[in-house]
């Protein structure tokens, strides 16, 4: 039988637990703070469509005038509207997801981490170098979980082409190409008008994460761009950066004038004892060939043409991963690596890391 002033005490306690939103379930819970980023109602939808893992207190939108349309947004329905403050001052919340705008990802970011939370931050996580180096080894020192962004990493397709460099079915690397743009809406144009590196930076720095997650640190990045639209539209929409290494080139093309840039998005890899190529990016279909058969027969001497399963949810098995290293996983990108992309991804886009 329960002592009666071990009952007592736990009665007294409830309110306040249930004040603080205390969590006795085993779920992992989580807000997000912006409703800004691209990626910020799929985040949301991902988390929400994950119950046995996480508990969804609310999210909090910084800007004020994006606020009643965030609140009316079907990915946010029913959910609890919190300001920023509320968010980081309740200590049953362990992680933050991070969707502000590009300008406030850094500030957002690091008040989460001194908060004492784990984030989810979306790419490509700051304006400037210097303080994205400044949360990443925050979090570091602290030993805080930042997840950045990046949802090719789960992908099916890039994880196979990752194994197959890393197993060394394709040889010594010598070129990759890659791709990824999209055909611009007035809209966004506008806004990547504004943003330094424009979507060489902003999107692309997907591929910049694949590239670096393959390769390693470039020995040094060119940059290239034209403006389909001058003289009217200055925005530099037509981009490329080449990445050199020792012995193999890397070309990165955004191209955000491309009607045609979703089926365009693409990774070619080619090495001294076989070449791998995806279309479209995430797709999972492309063709391997190798000089020998790897994995037993399952992919053969020659050519194959293969389609691997690719999870409906786009982001679902990011927030599997975070769960899974929330309860102890070690962690596969470290801070030393999101640094080398984050840098490498600026100079793709013509900027200086500062």
């Amino acid at each position: 039988m329960m002592h009666r002033r071990t009952l007592l005490a736990g009665l007294a306690l409830a309110p306040f637990a249930q004040l603080l939103g205390a969590n006795t379930s085993g779920l992992i819970r989580v807000a997000q703070i912006g409703t800004s980023h691209a990626h910020a109602s799929g985040k949301m939808e991902a988390l929400r469509s994950l119950p046995d893992l996480y508990d969804v207190v609310g999210f909090a939108e910084p800007i004020s005038a994006r606020q009643a349309a965030a609140q009316k947004a079907k990915s946010f329905a029913g959910l609890k509207y919190l300001t920023e403050a509320e968010i980081l001052a309740n200590p049953s919340i362990r992680v933050v997801v991070i969707e502000t705008t590009l300008e406030d990802s850094a500030r957002a970011a690091l008040a989460a981490l001194k908060a004492g939370k784990h984030i989810h931050l979306d790419k490509p996580g700051a304006e400037k170098h210097a303080d994205f180096v400044a949360l990443r080894r925050y979090a570091a020192e602290q030993k805080l979980t930042v997840q950045m962004g990046y949802m090719l990493r789960y992908n099916p397709g890039i994880q196979l082409l990752v194994r197959a460099v890393k197993q060394g079915w394709l040889g010594e690397v010598m070129e990759i190409d890659a791709s990824m743009g999209k055909l611009l809406d007035e809209g966004t144009r506008k806004r990547f008008a504004q943003l330094p590196g424009g979507g060489m930076y902003e999107l692309a720095c997907h591929l910049v994460d694949t590239i670096v997650t393959l390769m390693g640190p470039p020995t040094s990045v060119q940059a290239f761009g034209n403006a389909t639209r001058a003289p009217q539209d200055t925005l530099v929409d037509n981009q490329l950066a080449v990445l050199s290494y020792p012995k193999a080139t890397v070309t990165i093309r955004c191209n955000h004038a491309d009607p045609f840039g979703g089926p365009n998005r693409s990774i070619a890899v080619r090495g001294t004892r076989g070449d791998l190529e995806i279309r479209p990016l995430e797709s999972g279909k492309g063709i391997l060939r190798l000089d020998q058969a790897r994995e037993g027969e399952r992919f053969k001497k020659g050519e194959t043409a293969f389609t691997l399963d690719v999870p409906k949810g786009r982001y679902d098995e990011e927030f599997r991963d975070l769960a899974r290293v929330l309860r102890g996983q070690a962690f596969a990108w470290s801070a030393d690596h999101d640094i080398v992309v984050h840098a490498t991804a600026l100079r793709a886009a013509g900027l200086e890391p500062r």
